[in-house]
């Protein structure tokens, strides 16, 4: 008799399969952020799950932040990290130490990504004119080298993703005069997965998703409409950081991408179980006429 564990493997690989079917050889852009950047088995777990979706037909691409990692070296050179609104105040040392922070870990993701089987690209968004920026302001006031994603250049992408590579992508950009600016790692993601057309944009933070009430966990809510996101933001169910995070999202879906997941990165392999099971773990945020899918809709 065959054991109940391994037909229970089978069951959710044949739960996965219209998945794969649906979305082969479509672009999925990774916002990879958070506690998952600290620890060393969250981190390989997001790897694994970017490159297991490589093998299986998709073309993912990273964007990465640091701001964590950012701050710890900034209080290694003795230099005491300020901010406006939320916003770091980004001076041109902190800018240097925030640059090559985020090449630092860039090049280790890249690492991972290689040592289990899968050629990997790290770029910033200065390489290939990818991002153009202007300076960001927070409420007017001046935060220094702080960009807002201007123009993308996807070429790059584009030549990357032909030659089978996975990128994996830095938010540091440039302004008309090539001075280096910081970007937000949810803007830049939320940009690059609109100019290349994304099938799926997938936010992994510290948080589980979009609540209906946030201090009720079981009020979790698996798919949205846009119209729906945006009566949660004027309704005042939302608030915080989850109302950019949210404005990203809709932003997204209204020039192009189709889905928009917000995962918690904390939850081993929660990029899988996102895309590839019928409940799904976090929230997606879909098109006017984009179809609901999950079990519970059914």
């Amino acid at each position: 008799m065959v054991k109940q564990k391994y037909l229970d493997k089978a069951e959710v690989l044949i739960e996965a399969l219209p998945y794969i079917q649906r979305f082969n050889r479509k672009i999925v852009v990774i916002k990879y952020g958070g506690s998952a950047m600290l620890d060393e088995e969250l981190k390989e777990n997001v790897i694994k799950d970017a490159v297991l979706l490589k093998l299986v037909g998709f073309k993912p691409i990273i964007v990465h932040g640091g701001g964590k990692e950012i701050s710890r070296w900034v209080g290694k050179v003795g230099m005491k990290p300020r901010f406006v609104n939320g916003l770091r105040v980004t001076d041109k040392e902190t800018m240097e130490i925030a640059e090559m922070v985020l090449a630092k870990v860039n090049k280790e993701l890249v690492t991972l990504v290689e040592s289990l089987g899968v050629d990997a690209v790290g770029i910033s968004g200065k390489d290939g004119g990818l991002l153009k920026c202007t300076k960001k302001l927070s409420g007017g006031e001046d935060i220094g080298y702080v960009g807002e994603v201007k123009e993308v250049n996807p070429r790059i992408l584009h030549e990357l993703l032909d030659q089978d590579f996975l990128p994996v992508i830095f938010p540091v950009g440039f302004d008309e005069n090539y001075d280096s600016y910081n970007i937000n790692a949810d803007d830049a993601a939320c940009a690059i997965a609109e100019a290349v057309h994304a099938e799926k944009l997938a936010f992994l933070s510290d948080i589980e998703g979009v609540y209906k009430d946030q201090d009720d966990p079981s009020t979790l809510i698996s798919e949205l409409h846009i119209h729906e996101a945006e009566k949660l933001i004027s309704d005042g169910y939302v608030g915080g950081g989850m109302i950019p995070k949210l404005k990203n999202c809709i932003d997204a879906i209204e020039n192009g991408v189709n889905r928009v997941h917000i995962l918690d990165g904390r939850i081993p392999h929660s990029l899988l179980l996102e895309i590839f099971t019928n409940k799904g773990i976090g929230t997606a945020i879909l098109r006017e006429d984009g179809e609901k899918y999950y079990n519970e809709h059914a």
